[in-house]
């Protein structure tokens, strides 16, 4: 991906094509601050009031929540697009056909991350997480023949480690925790791997010959609520809905509509931030906001921890950067 660059303005670097002219340039600045900062709380917020869900209200229904969430996305989606703020691809049967394998996927990636941080606390789901971008290399290198230097493979080695020892000193350890976030790494990486290769299928089926992140956000969300109310009912989740008290809240319902808000906020700040800076920017940023997402999740939630956990984690989280810098100097 390359810096987005418009009337001679580079965006990843802040400069202008007209020496001297900083108004132009304070106002560059100034948006991708705003970008920068809108996707930052959406994201954090978004794992946080999640956990919050999950553990605080101790709600045993993650597919649910994973369902309404992607139906509030719909919902607005397709209320932007008849408004004419937003441009979609219509959702054909032959598009939906090609993007259903990735979309399945997609379903296991959202459902798992939903379980594991049930048992998990967000400073070790943070740091596990890091594992995604291991498998997501070794599957570069055998499915793509993609290589890697010897900088990213250091910083892949090093999140290992952090992983490791940080399970091991996890005072909280849960191993049915650990199993889904495990299970979620694979998932999430072979999303990764395959989503490019969908996505030039995808192109080909639709009317425009383009399919842009709103068209994806709707396509995802779409198919998925099938695909998860059969999943909610295997899972004899509904049994649960009937008699759990929580769904008689208003509180309950806003909090997890406020979920499918922030889910939704992330597509849209994560693609504003894009715009303003770059690629370069946006997966620097990603790995710094990592930080106060966890010491957040120790705070509020009143983790267990020790000198060794808190160290695995810190050790996990510049692991991220360090990764982050290392792809950002292989791709130069």
């Amino acid at each position: 991906m390359k810096s987005y660059e418009h009337d001679g303005v580079d965006l990843e670097d802040g400069k202008t094509g007209k020496p001297g002219d900083k108004p132009i340039q304070r106002k560059i600045h100034n948006r991708a601050l705003l970008s920068g900062l809108a996707y930052c709380i959406s994201s954090c917020s978004m794992i946080l009031v999640n956990k919050f869900v999950l553990s605080s209200y101790n709600f045993n229904a993650g597919i649910f929540l994973m369902l309404y969430q992607n139906f509030v996305s719909v919902i607005i989606v397709v209320g932007l697009s008849l408004m004419g703020l937003i441009t979609t691809e219509p959702l054909t049967l032959r598009l939906m056909k090609v993007w259903f394998p990735v979309n399945v996927i997609f379903v296991g990636m959202l459902i798992t991350s939903m379980f594991s941080l049930k048992y998990i606390n967000v400073a070790m789901v943070t740091v596990l997480k890091n594992v995604t971008n291991v498998i997501t290399a070794v599957g570069e290198m055998y499915l793509f023949n993609k290589q890697h230097d010897n900088r990213v493979w250091a910083a892949l080695f090093l999140m290992i480690i952090s992983a490791v020892s940080g399970g091991i000193t996890d005072l909280s350890f849960n191993a049915v925790g650990y199993a889904w976030q495990i299970a979620n790494c694979f998932l999430t990486a072979s999303y990764s791997l395959t989503l490019r290769k969908t996505m030039d299928t995808a192109k080909q089926v639709t009317q425009s010959g383009n399919l842009n992140e709103f068209s994806m956000v709707l396509l995802n969300n779409t198919l998925s609520l099938p695909l998860g109310l059969l999943l909610s009912f295997s899972f004899n989740e509904m049994d649960y809905l009937y008699q759990t008290p929580l769904l008689r809240l208003p509180s309950f319902w806003m909090v997890m509509t406020l979920s499918g808000l922030l889910g939704l906020a992330i597509s849209f700040t994560s693609m504003w931030f894009l715009h303003q800076t770059g690629a370069t920017t946006y997966s620097l940023v990603g790995s710094l906001n990592k930080i106060p997402l966890s010491i957040a999740g120790i705070v509020l939630f009143n983790v267990p921890t020790s000198l060794q956990n808190s160290a695995s984690i810190l050790f996990g989280l510049v692991a991220g950067v360090v990764f982050a810098r290392a792809k950002m100097r292989e791709k130069s």
